[in-house]
């Protein structure tokens, strides 16, 4: 029987940094830098990163070559993530300069100092977990006027495992998996949507924001001659974490059924046969338009 490794949220934001790596749209990176090319009346760049996590995204900013110099401010709610992101990137930041802050993202975004503040807004991989339409205007507020916000890996409605197991039970446990993205409560509010990558194509203009690129950035997970790279097959592990503590006790599953199932899956990881894919889309957006006039 294949066990597990026992779970950890760093660990797997940092395992999910090589996939991360992959799947990034790079037209939508490339549009971004070329926003952040235009002259600004108000140097330095100030760049906000909500949901930040151990800070991979201000790691790429960096190794990419997106920015080099300006201040740059991370948020996350969790101390283990905030404590992570202080050690993975002090003394890394060159003439960056970095605040990695706990602080809960809309407490955040109310306070006066923070309003019209920010060049740029980034949302890494955790956007999908908010009720869209209600957050955005609340973040969209720490940006100056045309400020940018770059809203990445936005889940799109596909969760695909192969090789198929059974194609009836496979079925419906994409489809629970999902249901309950969109059935997700948070603090008593609606925190969820599985096919936000598609919605945010109308959700951002309703928020007054011009899409200047978009394009898909999908996970593809699978082993090169019987390895994952990286740390991916712990990465693989914590998705079907999140998969089996969503669905555990499910009703409408067989419960001897999708723990063979998930015992099944691990064995893929352990034989390197597992491959896995996610749908998600990548946005650059203008708050109000007309870059030039920035």
């Amino acid at each position: 029987m294949t066990t597990a490794p026992e779970f950890s949220f760093p660990r797997y934001l940092a395992a999910k940094q090589s996939v991360d790596d992959r799947a990034l749209n790079r037209l939508v990176w490339d549009r971004l830098a070329q926003a952040l090319e235009q002259p600004r009346a108000t140097p330095p760049i100030q760049v906000l990163e909500i949901g930040a996590g151990i800070g991979t995204m201000a790691e790429r900013v960096l190794d990419w070559g997106l920015l080099t110099k300006g201040d740059y401010t991370t948020i996350d709610s969790q101390a283990e993530n905030v404590a992570a992101a202080r050690t993975r990137l002090h003394g890394a930041t060159g003439d960056l300069r970095l605040t990695v802050e706990e602080a809960d993202v809309f407490e955040f975004a109310r306070r006066p100092a923070e309003q019209g503040r920010y060049d740029l807004l980034i949302a890494h991989a955790v956007l999908d977990l908010f009720h869209i339409p209600t957050a955005l205007p609340h973040l969209l507020r720490t940006l100056k006027p045309g400020g940018l916000c770059y809203f990445t890996i936005n889940f799109d409605g596909a969760t695909i495992f192969e090789p198929i197991i059974d194609p009836v039970l496979d079925r419906q446990i994409e489809a629970l998996y999902h249901r309950s993205m969109d059935e997700r409560i948070t603090d008593g509010q609606p925190s969820g949507d599985s096919r936000s990558g598609r919605h945010l194509f109308h959700m951002l203009p309703a928020a007054g924001v011009e899409i200047l690129a978009a394009g898909s950035s999908d996970w593809v997970v699978y082993a090169q001659q019987g390895e994952y790279p990286a740390d991916e097959a712990y990465f693989l592990h914590a998705i079907l974490h999140f998969v089996e503590s969503t669905l555990a006790d499910h009703p409408e599953l067989d419960r001897a059924a999708f723990a063979e199932w998930m015992a099944h899956r691990r064995r893929q990881i352990a034989e390197g046969t597992l491959v896995y894919i996610a749908h998600q889309m990548d946005f650059v957006g203008q708050l109000g338009g007309k870059e030039a006039d920035r």
